[in-house]
């Protein structure tokens, strides 16, 4: 392993200007999101927690052209690719569903396959956690594993020329070929990772797991290994229509989650050109499901939370082997009627 200073880790994302579109998460008050980084600034945040703004709307865009004028080629055949710094392992795991949906089976998106081959993902492990955090209780550990090019493990050093205080910096490693050949290219930023800054990282890990523990047992969340067969048994359930009473339809929730990757297709056109677009929908609005002549499956709003769960915790593990669900908390957060999916899937495990 290899590690990096706070102040070199600057230049690395100043030299993948030349190459990339560089977002990195910023915090101001209590809210983390991503900017287009320009140059260093206190407001970087590189460890701490997930963004609010899921990892998806790097691969797939909550609005895009997909075809214009009907001609030949990609419309963002000229875009450069995106270098995204801090992403966490709950985001993460979103590429599991996203990829099977547009890369791994019968149909192939040419943009969303373009993206995760071309963009650039410079992960970091989580150093604190939010009450909404339950990432363990969906097998994703609160540091990532896996689908990244380099991951970053913040730690703290004394500096090497003993004028007191700290330095910040992170060890690091690489998950992809890519991930290596960027640590060759920019070998001098790096160094050895000694024992002691190696072992500071597994003290940290091990620092937020019992945090995210503690938030799962505080709220009784269950372990995905008792979901099985619980939308079916609880098909019927009252708790849907109780669950649903408070919802306003605003569609936040999958707007937000990182599994979430439902779309529309629909044609613009002004006095010069025609143009295909595609934007994100949300199974809870109710025309998602309505057909042509009006009829409409899941008329109801409880149908529509109904299937929400169904599709999270029922067909992706049947047909994928997947629960759609990371365990982020977005969605916790991001509901105006503080409708909770822990206590739901609490509900649903534990109810006669």
């Amino acid at each position: 392993m290899q590690y990096i200073s706070k102040d070199n880790l600057f230049r690395l994302l100043d030299a993948l200007k030349a190459d990339y579109e560089v977002f990195v998460p910023v915090k101001k008050d209590e809210q983390r999101f991503y900017k287009r980084y320009t140059r260093p600034s206190d407001d970087i945040v590189i460890g701490e927690v997930r963004a609010f703004e899921p990892l998806k709307a790097f691969f797939t865009r909550a609005r895009e052209v997909v075809a214009e004028g009907f001609k030949a080629g990609a419309p963002h055949s000229a875009d450069r690719p995106d270098a995204l710094v801090g992403v966490k392992a709950c985001d993460l795991k979103g590429f599991k569903v996203q990829d099977f949906v547009f890369k791994d089976h019968d149909y192939k998106d040419p943009f969303y396959i373009k993206n995760r081959q071309e963009n650039l993902i410079i992960s970091a492990d989580c150093t604190c956690s939010l009450q909404s955090c339950f990432c363990l209780a969906q097998d994703v550990q609160p540091y990532p594993q896996e689908n990244f090019d380099i991951n970053l493990s913040e730690v703290t050093r004394l500096p090497s020329d003993k004028r007191g205080g700290q330095e910040d910096g992170f060890v690091v490693e690489a998950g992809s070929k890519r991930g290596q050949a960027l640590l060759d290219k920019h070998s001098s930023l790096f160094e050895e990772a000694r024992k002691e800054f190696i072992s500071g990282k597994d003290n940290q890990r091990a620092r937020i797991v019992k945090e995210v523990e503690k938030n799962i047992k505080e709220n009784g969340v269950p372990h995905q290994g008792l979901y099985k067969g619980i939308i079916e048994k609880k098909y019927e359930s009252a708790l849907w229509k109780d669950e649903a009473k408070a919802c306003v339809e605003c569609a936040a929730c999958n707007t937000v989650c990182p599994t979430c990757h439902c779309f529309l297709l629909y044609d613009q056109k002004d006095e010069n050109r025609m143009a295909r677009l595609r934007s994100w929908d949300s199974c809870m609005l109710k025309d998602f499901a309505q057909v042509a002549g009006g009829a409409n499956p899941r008329a109801r709003l409880w149908m529509r939370l109904r299937n929400r769960f169904e599709k999270k915790f029922d067909f992706f593990p049947k047909t994928a082997d997947i629960f759609a669900c990371t365990g982020c908390g977005r969605c916790i957060l991001a509901c105006p009627a503080k409708i909770d999916i822990r206590k739901v899937l609490k509900r649903l495990v534990s109810d006669g």
